[in-house]
C-alpha cells in the first residue's frame, strides 16, 4: 500500500450507482452565444465547416455566434469564410483594440470603426479580459471598463442596437494563492498565466466592480456578461447585479461545472432570470461536449463529469443537471440569443 500519492495520480472512480439519461440533442433549436471559431491559435478552419455543421445539426445547434472576428479587413474576411458561407448559421461579432487608448483621436477612431463593423455585418461587440488585466495607458495605468475614454464607443453600441459581450475578471481561484487551499490548483499548475494573484495585478473585486459600474452607467446598451456574470461562484451576488440593472444579461459558457456544483441554487436562478440567460459553451464545437451540458440543462442525473479529460479541469468534483422546465429552455436554449441579436 502506497503511503503517499502526487495529487496529478490522483483520479478515484466513482461507485455511486444512479441513474443516467444522456441527452442526444438539445430541446429546442440552440444558439450557442460564446464561441471563438477565429480565435487566433484556437480557431476552426473554414475547410472544418462541412463537417462541422452536420453534427451541429446532429445535436441541434442552430447558430454559432463567433465572437473573434476582429476589425475592419479582417473582420471582412471572417465574415466571407465564415457568416456568409453559411447564413444563419455563423454570426460573429467584432472587437476593438485598446492598446492606443492614450491618443486623443482614439474615441472618435473607435467609435468611427465600430459603426463600419456593424454595416460591413458584425452583430456585436465582443470585449475579451484583457481590458482591466493587462492594457495600460503611457502612464503606466491599467485601463478599466469604466474608464471614461471608453464610455463613447459603449453608447454607440446601444445606439446601433447592438449587445456587448464582455469578459472581465476571471474565476476567483485565479487571484487567489496558488497553494494547497487552491480549489483551481490543477488548471493554474496546466496554465500558469492564468494566475492572477500578485501585486502587478488588480484584485478580482475591482475588477468586478469597474465591469458593474460599467454597465448600470449605460443603460441604452445591452451587456452580456460572459460566464455567469463573470462570478459563477457567487449567484446571490449575480443576482443582485440583474435586479439592479436591466440591460444585463450573461451567458454561462465555460461554467456549466460552477453551476452543476450548486443545482438547487441554479435551478432557481435559471427559472427566476429565464429572460436573461443564454446558452453558451465557450468550446470547440464537439458532439459530446454539446452533449453534457444539454444533460446538465435538461435531466436531473446526479454527479456526473462536466468535462471528458481523466482529471476534471476546472476543479475536482463532478456535478448535478438542473432539469430546467420547458419554457425556460427554450428560451435560454434560443429565444433569449435571437433577440438580443435580432436574428
Amino acid at each position: 500500500m502506497a503511503r503517499s500519492l502526487f495529487v496529478e495520480d490522483f483520479q478515484p472512480r466513482s461507485e455511486l450507482v444512479v441513474a443516467e439519461h444522456h441527452v442526444p440533442a438539445a430541446r429546442f433549436p440552440a444558439i450557442d452565444a460564446h464561441n471563438h471559431l477565429t480565435y487566433p491559435g484556437d480557431s476552426v478552419d473554414p475547410d472544418e465547416l462541412p463537417r462541422m455543421i452536420p453534427e451541429l445539426d446532429l445535436v441541434n445547434v442552430a447558430t454559432l455566434v463567433n465572437l473573434s472576428g476582429g476589425s475592419g479587413p479582417e473582420l471582412e474576411q471572417v465574415l466571407a469564410k465564415y457568416d456568409q458561407a453559411y447564413p444563419g448559421r455563423i454570426v460573429t461579432f467584432c472587437n476593438i483594440d485598446f492598446s492606443d487608448i492614450d491618443d486623443p483621436t482614439w474615441t472618435a477612431r473607435t467609435t468611427r470603426q465600430l459603426e463600419a463593423d456593424v454595416r460591413a455585418g458584425a452583430c456585436g461587440l465582443k470585449i475579451y479580459k484583457d481590458l482591466g488585466l493587462e492594457y495600460r495607458d503611457s502612464s503606466g495605468q491599467l485601463v478599466f471598463p469604466d474608464d471614461p475614454r471608453i464610455s463613447d464607443v459603449w453608447d454607440a453600441a446601444g445606439e446601433l442596437g447592438i449587445p456587448v459581450t464582455i469578459h472581465t475578471a476571471d474565476p476567483v481561484a485565479f487571484f487567489r494563492p496558488l497553494d494547497r487551499f487552491n480549489e483551481r490548483w490543477d488548471e493554474l499548475h496546466a496554465v500558469p498565466e492564468w494566475s492572477f494573484y500578485g501585486p502587478e495585478f488588480p484584485s478580482f473585486e475591482e475588477l468586478i466592480d469597474s465591469l458593474f459600474r460599467t454597465i448600470a452607467a449605460h443603460p441604452r446598451t445591452n451587456f452580456i456578461t460572459a460566464h455567469v456574470g463573470c462570478y459563477a461562484e457567487n449567484l446571490g451576488f449575480v443576482s443582485r447585479m440583474l435586479d439592479a440593472c436591466p440591460n444585463f444579461y450573461t451567458d454561462i459558457s465555460a461554467r456549466i461545472a460552477e453551476l452543476g456544483r450548486a443545482p438547487y441554487t441554479a435551478r432557481d436562478w435559471f427559472i427566476r432570470y429565464a429572460d436573461r440567460i443564454l446558452f453558451g459553451t465557450d468550446m470547440t464545437p464537439r458532439i459530446e461536449m454539446f452533449r453534457i451540458h444539454f444533460r446538465f440543462l435538461e435531466t436531473s442525473d446526479e454527479y456526473f463529469d462536466y468535462s471528458t479529460a481523466s482529471i476534471p479541469p476546472q476543479g475536482r468534483w463532478r456535478i448535478y443537471g438542473v432539469d430546467l422546465p420547458e419554457d425556460v429552455l427554450r428560451k435560454v436554449y434560443h429565444d433569449n440569443a435571437a433577440r438580443l441579436l435580432r436574428l
